[in-house]
């Protein structure tokens, strides 16, 4: 009996799969997040090298300098770049003396002799100071929202460099039929909801005059950031090319010679008649 009984509840249990898998089910309601959301635009970039392979490419230090000033003159204003020290900016092409003066425009903060808090000039040596003291006072500054750090944006975000491009020229007024967008938010289809409550930071030409010619354009202005911010999540991205190029050589180079001794050693040895 208790064997049948088992094997009762079994075959019910196996008609109710057989069921379940032969009714029809309703159809997914579409969602129109993903219907509107896009890829990052694909750009040439010359860290990545001849054809966008990420092969031989280096950074181009003017585009680098101007990256930075666009980050400085507009982004650093709600996003910091706490992972990266003054002294890196020596990457950039910086002389020391600039350094140092690009340094002393931050307050750092600091204790006096009495152990109180105090300010002081910032140096070299120094990290790029927070924006907001903590979370907190960002999201009561930024009506609810958090400014991420941007020191490796480009590294948490998939096709990194090509993402913040498209996000910085992405804005756009003409908001689908159909979809919600709050009055404090702003359309982007290269956000991830669409919805975002940073403004457009690149709003106009002429928003940041380059001393080197350089058009002032807002499609400039989001390359150069965009590549600044490419640096500053990986900064020994060209050192890291060299030692890769060198590995192969070396690893093509006792290869050969490897085939070689091979072709040395059994060259004498005569095949069984």
């Amino acid at each position: 009996m208790i064997r049948l009984g088992a094997l009762a509840v079994g075959l019910l249990f196996v008609l109710n799969v057989l069921w379940g898998a032969v009714q029809p089910r309703e159809a997914e309601a579409p969602n129109m997040a993903e219907e509107l959301h896009k890829h990052p635009k694909q750009m040439v970039w010359a860290h990545n090298g001849p054809g966008n392979l990420g092969v031989f490419g280096t950074f181009d230090r003017a585009q680098l300098q101007r990256g930075f000033q666009v980050y400085k003159e507009v982004c650093s204003a709600c996003h910091s770049i706490n992972r990266v020290a003054f002294r890196n900016l020596a990457d950039l092409g910086y002389t020391e003396a600039q350094i140092k003066a690009i340094a002393a425009e931050y307050e750092m903060p600091a204790l006096d002799a009495n152990g109180e808090p105090t300010t002081r000039k910032g140096t070299p040596a120094d990290k790029f100071p927070l924006v907001y003291a903590n979370e907190a006072a960002a999201r009561a500054a930024q009506n609810g929202a958090n400014p991420p750090d941007l020191s490796l944006m480009t590294k948490a975000r998939h096709d990194g460099t090509n993402y913040v491009y498209s996000l910085l020229t992405g804005y756009s007024d003409d908001v689908p039929k159909g979809w919600t967008k709050p009055d404090t938010s702003y359309y982007n289809p290269y956000f991830h909801s669409i919805n975002i409550a940073m403004p457009p930071p690149l709003s106009a030409d002429g928003q940041v005059t380059y001393s080197d010619g350089t058009p002032a354009t807002v499609d400039q202005y989001a390359k150069d950031v965009a590549v600044f911010l490419t640096w500053t999540a990986e900064p020994k991205l060209e050192n890291r090319k060299e030692t890769g190029l060198a590995a192969v050589l070396f690893l093509l180079i006792m290869t050969g010679l490897g085939y070689l001794s091979y072709r040395k050693v059994w060259a004498d040895i005569k095949k069984p008649a």
